[in-house]
């Protein structure tokens, strides 16, 4: 059995060397007294952190000192013990003794870092003489604690300022949320002192200038940073890149950026991420693999940004390579990405990665268990989710408004309403948390779905909060579902005025019109759109072979091997009609011939990626293909037969989640 360093033989005999050196050094004490040697013998107590034992001393010298005074005060400052600090200072005052800048500058650094700050006010206020440090420790105590007007009081009773007064006072009030102040200040010392900028104020500055998206400011600080020689200066020239990429201008972002010297994580990580907020995601992975092949090595903020990255973007095999990554440079994903692999793996649809990577965390954290419950709903394991869910609960780990979502999304998916409504109102009765308009957009959702209209309205009505758009789309489906055309208008009118522009419930209600034959409805809901500038998102799928995306419009014919992609479609319609399947033509807008809506649902943007993967990868290798729009029932049972017929497995993520097809069934049961 191994010894631990603190009972091994070597290191008990070393303590108690030390241990009886320090009761050596101990036994001095009285002697250096008698001697009158009381800085010594204070600094002996005050390096075997000793405090009590020094405030004992303190009251047996006769007038001590400014020197022991100094000593004491040093101490509580190195130990920020506000307790001792009173003391000392207390007996400073009952002595009579007054103390100099020096002592005085000490006092209010004690008081400030132990944050007692109005203290620190009254020692300030005592001072016969103050030099900067007095009143740069008193501003800048006041600024750590919010209240910036008595720093800028201060700050301009000042009658010499220096560099530090001014970079306290901007970069408090940057801190504080008060960045135009911030502006203001730095333009009048630029007006008075700009013989004091440096760094650290430029620094500061550009971070106002960042907050309030003040592009043009940071042009001209730029030019200002460029005369005074500070291009190669890292801190300064990560700020001007923050400025530009806050203000959308990644163009200068990235010119700065590479133009720095010397690039530390944080301005990589920075730049990375810029991509990544501006939907740029091919030039944020791109800039992430120079990353990876430069002598900077990725921390946990970078790999949580590029794995949460891939995860929006369902880039599975670019997630795949950073675990690797993370594999190969010996980063363990215990410490700090192990969340993002679980949340990346679970939003691409490969739950069976997710589960891995969370088996091997120690101790998961709530963003880790929220991911599985999550995930699993998205990919139809309602029973999963909810087996998670419970786990969670004993393993001690309290639900926070996001698990919530999750573990009602699943019950929405699967159906389980009574489950649903039990977790739903478990949120304030149980857990004690105030319910948020998604818990309650997921419980309508959940109702209207399963045609329990009345008890979703009564929910709605007794809501304390304003209904928004993703509630009055989750009662608009379940409407559709069971054709429900009163609620659908209300619904549908309520989501006009929240977001006319979006032509999704245009298009449901039109739907609806259209599978009750009632063109002129149709045409109607047509004409308003057009008035209103509305148009419909086109049906975009795609699907990655050899790294290489392939995308698909509906109706696509500029692909080269279009041809057979529309021969092997025909040649499944042909065997689904002869298994007496009917294509389901309910959803087909225009009043057009049956035979033409027919072929119209042949060429859907889904099934021409399915095509194509099918043909162009071996027998048996499963696909995953991703649709911006919700998929139609059509393609839905179409899915159902080609993986039985073509004996593979066929992932489909939609816009609302993953539809696994195998060997004939779908994973959401038919039930989405």
């Amino acid at each position: 059995m191994k010894l631990s360093l603190a009972r091994s033989p070597h290191n008990r005999r070393y303590n108690t060397a030390a241990a009886a050196a320090a009761a050596t050094q101990r036994d001095l004490i009285p002697q250096l007294c008698r001697q009158r040697r009381y800085k010594e013998a204070m600094d002996l107590l005050c390096s075997q952190n000793l405090p009590l034992e020094a405030l004992h001393l303190l009251d047996r010298i006769p007038n001590p000192p400014a020197v022991v005074y100094s000593t004491l005060v040093q101490f509580c400052l190195k130990r920020t013990d506000l307790s001792l600090g009173n003391a000392v200072h207390d007996r400073m005052r009952k002595s009579g003794f007054v103390p100099g800048v020096v002592i005085s500058n000490r006092l209010i650094d004690m008081y400030v870092k132990c944050g007692s700050v109005d203290r620190a006010r009254e020692v300030f206020n005592d001072m016969r003489e103050r030099d900067a440090c007095s009143w740069n420790t008193m501003i800048s105590g006041y600024v750590r604690t919010g209240r910036i007007g008595f720093a800028r009081e201060l700050f301009d009773q000042m009658t010499e300022r220096d560099n530090f007064s001014w970079t306290a006072m901007v970069s408090g009030y940057v801190r504080h949320g008060q960045p135009l102040e911030a502006i203001k200040l730095f333009r009048i010392m630029q007006a008075s002192c700009k013989d004091l900028l440096n760094k650290y104020m430029l620094s500061a500055s550009l971070a106002a200038v960042a907050a309030v998206m003040d592009i043009r400011c940071g042009r001209e600080i730029h030019g200002r940073i460029v005369r005074m020689g500070l291009e190669s200066d890292e801190v300064v020239w990560s700020a001007l890149s923050d400025v530009y990429g806050k203000c959308g201008s990644l163009g200068e972002a990235r010119h700065v950026f590479d133009r720095t010297v010397e690039k530390d994580v944080v301005s990589w990580t920075a730049m990375i991420d810029r991509y990544f907020g501006d939907g740029r995601r091919e030039e944020g992975f791109a800039l992430f693999r120079k990353m990876v092949n430069t002598n900077v090595r990725p921390n946990e903020f970078t790999f949580s940004g590029v794995l949460n990255a891939c995860a929006d973007h369902a880039a599975e095999e670019l997630g795949k390579q950073v675990h690797a990554h993370l594999i190969r440079v010996e980063c363990s994903p215990q410490h700090f990405s192990a969340s993002a692999l679980v949340h990346m793996y679970s939003k691409c649809g490969n739950m069976e990665f997710a589960r891995e990577v969370f088996e091997r965390i120690q101790k998961p954290d709530l963003v880790a268990w929220t991911s599985m419950i999550t995930g699993f709903a998205r990919n139809g394991l309602s029973s999963e989710a909810i087996r998670f869910y419970e786990f969670m609960l004993e393993s001690g780990i309290q639900p926070d408004h996001v698990t919530f979502v999750g573990i009602l999304s699943a019950c929405v998916h699967a159906g389980l309403v009574d489950k649903g409504l039990e977790y739903f109102h478990s949120i304030d009765k149980v857990h004690g948390l105030a319910y948020t308009a998604d818990h309650y957009a997921c419980i309508v959702d959940l109702l209207a779905r399963s045609g329990r209209f009345n008890e979703a309205e009564e929910i709605i009505n007794k809501m304390p909060m304003k209904p928004d758009r993703f509630l009055w789309a989750s009662l608009l489906g379940g409407c559709r579902i069971h054709r429900n055309m009163l609620l659908a208008k209300k619904a549908a009118e309520a989501l006009f005025e929240i977001e006319p522009e979006n032509p999704t419930t245009y298009i449901t209600l039109a739907n609806m019109y259209a599978i009750s034959h009632m063109w002129d409805e149709v045409s109607k809901i047509r004409k308003m759109m057009e008035s209103r500038g509305v148009v419909k998102k086109p049906g975009l799928s795609w699907v990655e072979i050899g790294r290489k995306v392939h995308v698909f419009a509906v109706g696509d014919t500029s692909h080269p091997k279009m041809n057979e992609m529309h021969d092997f479609l025909a040649e499944v319609s042909k065997k689904m009609k002869e298994e007496g399947y009917l294509p389901d033509t309910n959803f087909v807008l225009h009043d057009i011939e049956e035979e033409q809506k027919e072929q119209n649902l042949i060429y859907h943007s889904e099934k021409l990626a399915a095509a194509y993967g099918i043909l162009s990868t071996s027998p048996g290798i499963p696909l995953k293909i991703f649709k911006n729009l919700r998929t139609c029932v059509d393609c839905h049972n179409t899915f159902k037969f080609i993986s039985k017929m073509v004996q593979r497995k066929i992932v489909v993520r939609d816009s609302n989640r993953f539809h696994s097809f195998e060997d004939g069934i779908c994973s959401c049961r038919d039930y989405w």
